[in-house]
């Protein structure tokens, strides 16, 4: 696959909303003969439980296509679209589960991106292609239209791996963790070269450039001059950490810290990612 632009052009920004609130329901029950499948009966395994807001959506206009494990609900959206997110999310599902653990994949695909920034609460959408909650994936259809099939698939997994570890939560882990484990588990497999997914960053290290520090919040805001170099940055991070401790040890690094799961200091940590930086990407 050509990926010309590097992260930017697989991705076209997939900033997870780690502040996210709850989705605003719709304005009622679904009427009889509305698209719906039912709630406490012939759900896909994994999805025992639907949350109550989601029949209310789009009264009368929800379409709903089942995957193996995996729940796909679209407005006004063409069932081969959704048919084919279906797939990309039991995908997904399972390259979360190999990692994590066990998660239910609930993906929304809403009309316009107006509508997917009013089911997560979000204030600005800017460059992104899919958002996540605490419980399901939110596309945004602008953004999810102009990715690569692989760009796409990395997107789903990388947010739904944000749903399995309850990242957008917020607030328990480091934000380079957060969002390098959700890049690390959406590019686990996917056959893209280092200096290609990680080229904006690469074009740095190679005139000289290396990040003093891993990246923090305000790196990763909508519209930081360095967004592409932040994801960059923590998905080597998290890489690296797989590299020379193990995938299990980025695992256990989830509610823990660098000392006490890896035997290193942060700052200890932050130079020998630096010198992986060098090696990877020069």
């Amino acid at each position: 696959m050509s990926v010309p632009k590097g992260r930017r052009a697989v991705l076209a920004g997939m900033l997870a909303l780690m502040s996210a609130g709850p989705l605003l329901t719709g304005a009622g029950p679904s009427p009889a003969g509305a698209a719906w499948p039912p709630r406490d009966r012939d759900l896909p395994p994994g999805l025992p439980d639907l949350p109550g807001d989601v029949p209310e959506l789009w009264p009368g206009e929800a379409a709903a296509v089942r995957g193996e494990h995996s729940l796909v609900i679209g407005h006004r959206v063409p069932p081969a679209v959704l048919r084919d997110l279906a797939v990309r999310a039991d995908r997904a599902r399972r390259a979360v589960g190999a990692v994590w653990g066990p998660v239910r994949a609930l993906v929304l695909f809403p009309a316009t991106d107006a509508e997917a920034a009013a089911l997560a609460g979000a204030g600005s959408t800017r460059g992104l292609a899919a958002m996540a909650t605490a419980d399901r994936v939110i596309v945004l259809p602008s953004g999810y239209a102009r990715l690569t099939p692989t760009g796409r698939d990395v997107v789903i997994t990388h947010e739904l791996t944000h749903v399995a570890t309850g990242a957008t939560r917020g607030g328990r882990v480091p934000m380079w963790l957060s969002e390098g484990f959700a890049d690390y588990v959406g590019y686990r497999g996917a056959g893209i070269p280092v200096r290609v997914a990680a080229a904006e960053l690469a074009a740095e290290v190679r005139a000289g450039i290396v990040p003093a520090g891993l990246p923090g919040p305000a790196d990763f805001a909508p519209g930081a001059p360095r967004l592409a170099q932040a994801y960059e940055e923590a998905w080597l991070a998290c890489r690296f950490v797989v590299e020379r401790f193990g995938e299990k040890a980025l695992v256990r690094l989830y509610g823990s810290d660098t000392g006490t799961t890896l035997g290193l200091p942060e700052a200890e940590l932050t130079e020998a990612w630096r010198d992986y930086l060098r090696k990877e990407l020069a």
